[in-house]
């Protein structure tokens, strides 16, 4: 959706030439003559930014009624940035309407190139603003219900941000890819809430902990009678996720067997119990997951093609942990509320040196591993600040920051040694990966192979 600016000036031409010029950048634009109007619009209309005069009829000089207009705006809307306009260039005028929260002035004749990159920065960070407000409320409203929180503000999960508010809405089918332990239940739950189904039951089921034997019974139901331990009617997890969504979690798992049940279903819309003929027709929405290469496993043969293309209508790649270091602050931060709460240890806080060795360690088990650094953080700290220590004592590559010159040179070539081994298993022997993963070059990765005699 287009921003829409509100544009406050009692001079004709000024309002013609801002309405063309901001037309042509793609921003919508509301455009008042007095102070009243401004006021008025902003009581019944929703913008994303203001651009005012400082002076209007009653006093062409002065700036008050643009001061006084400001102040109005900003009582009736706190986060709204408020771009003013003076033709008489007062540094004093501008002081006092950034004092007042100006977030900037423009002086009249304006530089057209200046105008826009002044709204179009404001612009951005209001989105971003309310972004981060829309997120924090809604964190808020999950750590009281005790799920996980969806946390979103690394560089790498704004194109998965934006395709989760895209496809949220549908009810198209959606597969989620990722490392182990990168969060992808907690993803879905988050395409769960944001779809017209949130009011409606989300239903999880791992699929590689189903066996192959009762298969049937767990996803379709089955009738009393339909074989020996079947004493009642039992109902499926499609028909306890009929009107909602239904979550098949690692679904590359699932037995050759019973894909073509699984496929039958999602083409169709409707299933029979085991051991009943009767049709019943469902509305679910399916999102699945998995870590595995699915093209390589119907390469393999071990999955349906026609299978994979009906689970992943979108495809959701979520980054590992390792590229998404800018959000391991605040799940640590969340992190340490809930496990403070689960062990009656309140107020806990980490360390500057602490958080930086979490953000500094590659995080092989991802987000998993990040909690379960962090639970264990919050048990063994005597006070309430955690530090390093603290967070080394279970990871014992994070402990290589905190070991000093007086362990011997040997200690930390056995450290260095160790995270390049574990590096090089983890990326399957490819150096390139390996060398950005630990952060080196590819030349000063293989200089130190060399030196510790680690051949591929």
């Amino acid at each position: 959706m287009n921003p829409r600016i509100l544009i406050a000036d009692d001079q004709p031409d000024v309002l013609q030439a801002l309405r063309l010029l901001l037309k042509g950048e793609g921003i919508a634009c509301v455009a008042v003559s007095t102070p009243e109007q401004a006021l008025e619009r902003l009581r019944t209309e929703s913008f994303d930014a203001a651009l005012i005069d400082l002076n209007y009829r009653r006093d062409t000089t002065s700036g008050t009624e643009g001061l006084e207009l400001l102040a109005a705006l900003r009582k009736l809307d706190a986060e709204l940035p408020v771009v003013v306009m003076t033709a008489w260039g007062s540094i004093d005028i501008a002081v006092k309407a950034m004092q007042a929260g100006a977030a900037d002035f423009i002086e009249k004749p304006w530089d057209n190139r200046r105008l826009l990159n002044v709204l179009n920065a404001q612009l951005k960070l209001a989105h971003s603003r309310r972004r981060e407000q829309r997120l924090d409320a809604e964190n808020r409203l999950l750590r009281g219900s005790g799920e996980e929180p969806f946390i979103a503000q690394a560089p790498s999960m704004q194109p998965v941000l934006e395709l989760l508010r895209r496809v949220a809405p549908s009810d198209a089918n959606v597969l989620i890819l990722g490392e182990n332990g990168t969060g992808k239940g907690v993803l879905a739950r988050q395409l769960h809430r944001w779809s017209r189904r949130s009011a409606q039951t989300m239903i999880s089921v791992n699929m590689g902990g189903i066996a192959a034997s009762v298969f049937e019974s767990e996803m379709f139901g089955h009738t009393r009678g339909a074989f020996t331990d079947a004493k009642s009617d039992r109902i499926g997890r499609f028909e306890l996720a009929d009107g909602g969504t239904l979550f098949l979690d690692e679904i590359a798992n699932i037995p050759a067997e019973q894909q073509p049940k699984l496929l039958r279903v999602l083409e169709d819309g409707e299933l029979e119990r085991l051991g009943s003929s009767r049709t019943i027709k469902l509305d679910v929405r399916v999102i699945s997951a998995t870590n595995a290469e699915l093209p390589a496993e119907v390469a393999a043969g071990r999955f349906r093609k026609d299978l994979l293309y009906r689970l992943n209508t979108v495809e959701i790649h979520l980054p590992p942990l390792r590229e998404r270091r800018e959000d391991i602050a605040a799940m640590v931060n969340d992190l340490l509320v809930r496990f403070g709460q689960r062990y009656q240890r309140d107020n806990l806080r980490l360390s500057p040196s602490a958080l930086h060795a979490l953000q500094a360690w590659h995080w092989p088990g991802n987000v998993r591993e990040l909690s379960h650094v962090v639970e264990r953080a919050v048990l063994m700290a005597s006070g309430s600040l955690i530090e390093q220590v603290d967070v080394a004592s279970t990871t014992s590559a994070l402990a290589a920051p905190a070991v000093t010159a007086s362990a011997g040179a040997l200690n930390l070539e056995q450290s260095e040694q160790a995270m390049i081994r574990q590096a090089l298993e983890q990326c399957a022997g490819n150096v390139q990966r390996t060398a950005q993963l630990l952060g080196l070059s590819r030349g000063a990765l293989y200089r130190r192979m060399e030196k510790y005699g680690l051949a591929l």
